[in-house]
This record gives structure tokens, sequence and C-alpha cells, in this order.
């Protein structure tokens, strides 16, 4: 029985799972972030390795095989591409988990595509931490956006919960209006003073993505209590994120009144009013689009990706048989539920 290892390398966590060519889920585990930039470990690329020899480890403990056994591997890891002269390492890396070279590296966004459309033409957008899009059309791939919280990120949870902060700083001093969001966020952040938001967010959190991120369920929470400033930026996190599908759609040569597919992947869509203003600010762009629900989350997109990659494709049965599967678990913050929000 061959198998395929996927890995979804995300800046919260990273998600591994090992599927069969008969489409079933052997197992998955979840493992700290690969995320290498500006690590507070400073181990640099080393930390990816380490983090994916230990991941892989786990998992073929679970699974009963061993690494060598895995016939082929994707693996998506966050930043890749984005330092050019850390690829050649980072795709080094995975051979010190796996002690062979069948596998391929390449960016996690490819994995939201290869999950939520599961591989075919179209484009992904990515809203977790971090935002991009991923799109392919005619065996071409193209990358939108995703150029890091400081400047880009547009629309992500990262995003979102700077936005939240800025609101509450300016609603404490009175610059805008006292909402729901004051209360809200002084609750989250088990604030004594206003201003100890400083020393938790800068001091404490020492301005960590993945914390800053998780302050978008806040933002959700206290727009559905009445606060309009909150409100506004879900529905700018929603234009934000159909910009990035619209700009992609142009780019990949897409013809004005073909329909594209598009879906999506990362917590961020786990809340009912980024999807809505998404899928409403995506019509007003014009061109026809074909919303799909993912298929599949991103780290069994990695898997299916790897089958394909060496050269071994999922039958349609297999897949279908994949797809029910994975239907029949608990879904997780890359297969976010509709109506809440994963961080």
């Amino acid at each position: 029985m061959r198998t395929y290892l996927g890995v979804d390398g995300g800046g919260t966590g990273t998600a591994l799972c090992l599927i069969s060519e008969d489409g079933d889920l052997l197992g998955r585990v979840e493992a700290p972030s690969c995320y290498y930039l500006g690590s507070a470990a400073g181990e640099g690329v080393g930390q990816v390795a380490r983090v994916l020899t230990e991941a892989v480890a786990v998992l073929t403990d679970v699974t009963g095989t061993t690494a060598a056994a895995i016939g082929y591997a994707f693996v998506g890891l966050p930043a890749y591409g984005e330092v050019s002269a850390d690829v050649p390492a980072l795709d080094a890396a995975p051979r010190e988990a796996l002690g062979h070279d069948r596998y391929r590296c390449d960016n996690d966004m490819v994995c939201g595509w290869a999950g939520s459309l599961a591989l075919a033409d179209g484009v992904n957008v990515i809203g977790g931490t971090g935002s991009m899009t991923y799109g392919r059309r005619a065996g071409q791939g193209l990358r939108v956006g995703g150029w890091g919280e400081v400047f880009g990120d547009e629309g992500s949870g990262y995003w979102i919960g700077v936005q939240g902060l800025r609101a509450f700083s300016r609603m404490s001093d009175g610059r805008l209006p006292p909402g729901p969001l004051l209360d809200v966020l002084r609750a989250r952040l088990g604030l004594a003073a206003d201003l100890d938001a400083v020393d938790v967010v800068l001091n404490r959190w020492r301005g960590s993505r993945r914390e800053v991120a998780a302050l978008a369920p806040a933002v959700v929470e206290a727009a559905r209590r009445g606060d309009g400033v909150a409100a506004a930026v879900l529905d700018e996190a929603g234009a934000e994120l159909a910009r990035l599908v619209t700009t992609t759609r142009q780019r990949l040569g897409f013809r004005a009144a073909e329909t594209v597919p598009v879906s999506y992947s990362g917590g961020v869509f786990g809340a009912v009013e980024v999807l809505d203003a998404f899928r409403a600010h995506l019509v007003a762009a014009g061109g026809p689009v074909d919303l799909r629900a993912p298929v599949l989350p991103p780290v069994v997109g990695a898997a299916l990706h790897a089958a394909q990659l060496a050269g071994s494709p999922l039958s349609a049965a297999a897949l279908a048989r994949l797809r029910r599967v994975v239907a029949t678990t608990t879904p997780t913050p890359d297969h976010p539920t509709p109506g809440g929000l994963d961080p």
C-alpha cells in the first residue's frame, strides 16, 4: 500500500497527515509552528527541521509505520520563497525527518489550494494568521499577497486583531465613541487599566503573531454585540480578501466571462460576518465566480498533492472515500465551521 504525507505549516501551528492510495486517512497530528522568521527561539531554518523531525516521528508512531515507508511527501512551509537565500536550506529540511528525497517543498499556500479545490484550476484565498491567495490555471500557479504582518496580510486574523486593538485605543482615549469592543477587549486581555494593553501585547506577548491573531474572535464578539466599528473591521477584512481573489483572477488571465472556481481556507472564514462580506465584495467586483466550500482541509490537500507529484494521483473513487472520511472528523481551524471563528 502506497502512502502519502501532507504537511501544512502555518503561522500558529503545523499539521501533518498520512493518507493511503485507497483514500484512507491513516493518521493526523498537530505540532508547533515552523514559521521561522523572527522566531523568539532564534533557531532560523533549523526550527523547521526540528519541528518536522519531531512531528514525523510522532505521526509514524501513531500510524505504525516508518518514514522510510512513506511513498512521497508534500511539505508546505510558511515563508517559503520569501527569503531567496533560505530556499536551499528549506528544501533540505525534510530530508532529516524522512531519511529520503521523495518529497517536495513549497509555500503553505499551495496546501490551501490543493485541499479547498482538490487540485482543480481556480483560486483559493487563505484567511488565517496571515492572508494570501494562490491560483492555478492551465498549469500556471500564482501567488498574491502574503507580505507579512508589518506591511501586508490584510484581512487576516492578525490584521483583524490589530484593527481591534487600534479601535480599542481610540475608544479609550475618546478619539472614537466607546462601544462594546472596549469591554470585550478589557476582559479578553485581563486589564486592570486600559494602558496595560501595552504591557500585555508588547511586553508579555512580545507582539506575538499568534496571540494578536487570537484576538480576532473578540472583534467578532463585539460586532455581534452591536459594535459598529468592529462590524466595519470585519466588512473591510472581507473586502481585502475579495481584492486578493480579483487580482489573482485577472493576473492568471481568466476571461471576463469565464466562471472561476473560488474557495477559501483559514479560521477567519469561520466568522459568518467575514464570509458574507467576502462573498458580497467578490460579487460586486464583477466577473462570475463559483464560490465553493472547501473540499478538504489544507493538510489533507497537501497529502493529495503529494500523490499527484509522485505520479500516482488518487482515483475518483479514492478521492470520494477520502472526502467521506474527512467529513466525519471534527472540524479544525484549517477547515472552519460557519458561524464561529477559530483563532
